[in-house]
């Protein structure tokens, strides 16, 4: 493994702290884990969240629908390519409680494995960027398609246009 990847290293740390309390759904630890500046951008939806209040939004989505955790994947690895930027193969698990792009809860639980990069500045999360298969959530939720009017509201409200 790389230097970065020590366990003494700081945004190692940081990274850990972060999955911690994104994990205990802790919103107060978990945003102080994030520069004020960040943007989280989550690819499959094409939504994008500036700021500590967007990555508010961001987290509260995620836990509001699925209630969700963060853990590693069997297959997926991590690496650090340099003393800024880690790179992930980790999954979500969870189960659907509540609505989610047009969808009402379904009680269903799903895995989904996505690809994150992570950049860290002043020690903090400055920016994320994820991407995974919406296709292979939404049926793992019993849905076939994806309804194009909820995807846009979804992308509407991450850009704040809507409550």
């Amino acid at each position: 493994m790389n230097a970065p990847a020590q366990q003494t290293h700081p945004n190692r740390l940081m990274l850990q702290r972060h999955l911690a309390a994104e994990n205990a759904h802790d919103m107060a630890a978990t945003l102080a884990t994030v520069h004020p500046d960040c943007i989280f951008r989550d690819l499959a939806i094409r939504q994008e969240f500036h700021g500590h209040a967007g990555a508010e939004r961001h987290y509260r989505q995620w836990w509001t629908a699925f209630g969700n955790v963060v853990e590693r994947s069997p297959i997926g690895g991590a690496h650090w390519i340099d003393d800024e930027t880690y790179v992930a193969e980790p999954q979500y698990t969870g189960r659907h409680i509540g609505d989610f792009l047009g969808l009402a809860p379904t009680g269903r639980p799903f895995v989904l494995p996505f690809t994150v990069f992570v950049k860290f500045r002043d020690g903090l999360f400055v920016e994320e960027r994820f991407y995974y298969d919406l296709a292979t959530l939404m049926r793992q939720l019993g849905e076939t398609r994806i309804d194009p009017e909820a995807l846009q509201q979804a992308q509407d409200w991450a850009a704040g246009k809507r409550n």
